[in-house]
């Protein structure tokens, strides 16, 4: 009698999430609808307020990756500017 585990994606426990977090209706008929166990859906809710902060902190990483790859971008541009002032002396 051995059952596979279920893995859950990351939008059906934020789908979760957020109707336990609305209140409408209580922990044991959202574990009856999801077919799932209220501490699990506690577990789950734990865990996203305490990253919820992260959503935030994440933005201002995508800015610090934005100017690496400008920086790259650059350094291409300055490598073909510098191809292309040589080609035009050599057809000079």
């Amino acid at each position: 009698m051995s059952k596979n585990r279920r893995k859950f994606t990351k939008e059906f426990k934020a789908k979760v999430v957020l109707e336990s977090l609305k209140e409408r209706e209580t922990l044991e008929s959202l574990a009856k609808k999801y077919e799932l166990l209220p501490g699990q859906i506690t577990t789950w809710k734990t865990q996203a307020l305490e990253n919820f902060s992260n959503v935030f902190i994440k933005e201002t990483s995508k800015s610090i990756d934005n100017s690496v790859d400008n920086q790259v971008l650059y350094a291409q541009i300055g490598q073909l500017k510098v191809e292309n002032d040589f080609l035009k002396k050599k057809l000079q």
